[in-house]
């Protein structure tokens, strides 16, 4: 069995809000410094960002109703990263979770500096779409 973390965040918007927001590529680099330091491309079914461990392909589930936002990271060796990433109201706001895995290889202490990009990630998420409500 794998390690895993829940790293979420409260955003004081609508779930439809952050939704539309997280759920268009071209916005992660606005946000996910973790993934995204470079403009954003479409690239067959994929979107391609160079990244801060190379550059990636990145395919995100179909748009939909309930919030779901997967998306899997193809890495230039070819391995495949599955991300489950949600959006579910909580309140008048949402709660948005990102599911994080410990991958073969990866030791304890990069699993936490992981976990601790992507909770840097939310927070960036959180700030933004709070300051344009």
């Amino acid at each position: 069995m794998d390690s895993v973390k829940h790293i979420t965040t409260f955003i004081n918007r609508t779930p439809g809000d952050v939704y539309a927001f997280a759920s268009n590529p071209q916005n992660l680099p606005a946000w996910a410094a973790g993934l995204a330091r470079s403009e954003v491309t479409k690239q067959g079914d994929a979107w391609v960002v160079e990244a801060p461990f190379g550059k990636v392909k990145i395919r995100f589930v179909p748009l939909n109703n309930f919030g779901v936002l997967d998306h899997d990271v193809e890495l230039d060796s070819g391995v495949v990263v599955h991300n489950p990433m949600r959006v579910v109201p909580n309140g008048e706001g949402s709660e948005f979770t990102f599911t994080l895995f410990q991958q073969p290889g990866m030791s304890q202490q990069q699993f936490e500096e992981d976990a601790r990009a992507v909770a840097a990630d939310l927070h960036t998420l959180k700030i933004l779409l709070e300051s344009e409500s």
